[in-house]
């Protein structure tokens, strides 16, 4: 196998060293400026300045933009949800806690009722109470158009994890119910990303959600204080919160988009940011070098692309799918990477309990793929021709414009023409929100989003059914698939996790040998902290808790 990296000099994708480095020379000096005032008015603070990999602060009015790393640093920090990540270990898989709901269940004769006790003597940031109205007010928000407070925006950013209820109710002032569509095992899951603000502040500010983002209230352990749009965010520890083992032991935390990685190495270098996410392989030697902490570890977590299935793209048939998958150096990307990813061989990593036994097996195989396309009517003088949407920086993307060149390369080779569309990670969000057969993708047969599998409906349930196409599902590219739709019911009514966990590894196999996507590595996760960081625990989740994190 070839671990050679890919001619990126020659492709109008790669911009030049030296505008990389004026780039990043660049946004520290206006770093430098910015933080010259910064650090006149947090005179004495302990203060965590934050480099996300993201172009804009996310939405901040309750369900963040930009992915989850909008959720990572505005979803869990403002706020927080009836049931939450565990993220307090490194040492095994995140699981569901307790959040601003004490405990969940599900009726014993009815497995679409779920009844949710909430959490007592909780208060906003405005010091306005939590309770059962609060929750059917932010519901409404996000579900009930003709509600006063309905929010397209933050209801595009929630349609993928409320799609599956039906309807909410208060029961008391600290007990709700919340009804499923249909029996689903997963269903908790899909609460986890929902985030409450506060009523009594949209109230405050005549009812304006605008007005709202700029001075948000939430439940979470921190506080907004100031936002200046594409700029930074800052943070105060909420002393309030009600979970002490979680009130911040920073008193500020200052968040700062900056979507290029070598402005972010180039940062953290000249002492202006303290915690860096994603830094580039290539830079690993210098920042050790200078005394950094390089942080890493497993998470669930997969680079790819979600294909097309249609009729109009050569993605329709499974031999072409198969050879995208076979003609990756999979080797070569994690040699790329610095060695931080190792090769995936499917959605989920091997030894996952949901793994199972795929009879294709993901590898480096170009004869293989040549002769798999070969069949499907393509070759040398007909190239099988692919369009995939990417973004040059996002949330989980790693290095995508150096990785996208690689299997432009590997697919060359094959006989597969590969054309990028290049967009902002937001907007490339948006396409993949609308789904393939929406009239703007028309034409693309993939988008290039790294991928999830922390819970059984973004790993399969929602990637895998027919019925759960964009925009409350996640199946983008409409696979269709008789055995999948029927694993994925039988799935959804196993309340047993043991059995349910053996019924997601069939369908995991089953997906994989359908080549349902194109899945190339799974990353380590990275981040990049200055040597007087402590107390950061870099948990197996995409989510991460900054409460403990302290700059000494």
């Amino acid at each position: 196998m070839s671990s050679q990296e890919p001619k990126a000099q020659n492709s109008a994708l790669a911009p030049s060293r030296r505008d990389v480095l004026a780039g990043a020379l660049a946004a520290v000096a206006g770093l430098t400026m910015t933080w010259k005032g910064q650090a006149l008015a947090g005179e004495g603070e302990k203060v965590l300045r934050v480099a996300m990999t993201v172009s804009d602060i996310p939405l901040t009015t309750g369900q963040p933009s930009q992915g989850t790393e909008g959720i990572r640093f505005i979803g869990t920090t403002i706020y927080d949800s009836l049931i939450a990540w565990d993220l307090s270990s490194g040492e095994k898989a995140a699981t569901l806690r307790a959040g601003l709901a004490e405990s969940w269940s599900v009726d014993a004769n009815d497995k679409t009722l779920w009844t949710l006790k909430l959490r007592k003597g909780v208060t906003f940031h405005d010091g306005s109470e939590f309770n059962a109205d609060a929750v059917v007010w932010n519901f409404d928000k996000l579900m009930k158009k003709d509600a006063p407070q309905f929010d397209q925006a933050q209801s595009v950013q929630a349609s993928q994890y409320y799609g599956s209820i039906s309807s909410w109710s208060k029961v008391d002032d600290n007990t709700v119910q919340i009804r499923s569509k249909k029996p689903d095992a997963a269903f908790p899951y899909s609460l986890v990303n929902l985030f409450f603000s506060s009523p009594k502040r949209w109230e405050e500010v005549g009812g304006d959600w605008n007005k709202f983002a700029s001075q948000p209230s939430g439940t979470g352990p921190w506080v907004v204080d100031k936002l200046v749009p594409r700029e930074r965010i800052e943070l105060k520890g909420n002393q309030n919160y009600w979970d002490e083992a979680r009130r911040p032991k920073s008193d500020r935390l200052v968040l700062l988009p900056m979507p290029d990685a070598n402005t972010r190495v180039a940062a953290l270098l000249a002492g202006q940011v303290d915690f860096v996410e994603a830094p580039p392989p290539d830079a690993i030697p210098r920042l050790q070098g200078a005394g950094m902490q390089i942080v890493t570890n497993a998470y669930p977590h997969v680079w790819c692309y979600e294909i097309s299935t249609m009729e109009d793209s050569a993605f329709h048939d499974v031999r072409v799918r198969q050879a995208a998958n076979l003609a990756i150096d999979r080797d070569g990307m994690v040699a790329l990477l610095g060695g931080l990813a190792i090769p995936a061989k499917g959605m989920v990593n091997e030894g996952h309990p949901w793994f199972g036994n795929p009879t294709f097996k993901l590898r480096y195989d170009p004869d293989e793929a040549k002769k798999l396309l070969a069949e499907a009517g393509y070759g040398p003088d007909k190239p099988a021709k692919l369009k995939i949407i990417i973004a040059p920086s996002g949330s989980g993307q790693m290095q995508p414009i150096a990785m996208n060149e690689l299997i432009k390369e590997n697919y060359r080779a094959v006989g597969i023409d590969l054309e990028f569309e290049v967009l902002d990670w937001e907007t490339l969000r948006g396409r993949r929100r609308a789904g393939a057969f929406a009239p703007e993708n028309k034409g693309r047969d993939g988008v290039n989003n790294s991928w999830a599998f922390w819970d059984p409906d973004i790993a399969l349930l929602k990637t895998a059914a027919s019925s759960e196409t964009p925009p409350t599902g996640y199946n983008w590219g409409k696979f269709t698939d008789a055995k999948a739709d029927e694993l994925v019911s039988a799935a959804r009514n196993a309340f047993d996790a043991a059995e349910q966990d053996k019924i997601l590894a069939e369908l995991h196999a089953h997906v994989v040998d359908q080549a349902m996507w194109v899945w190339a590595v799974h990353d380590l996760n990275p981040r990049a902290l200055a040597p007087n960081v402590k107390g950061f625990v870099q948990a197996q989740s995409w989510l991460q808790d900054l409460t403990p994190v302290v700059v000494e």
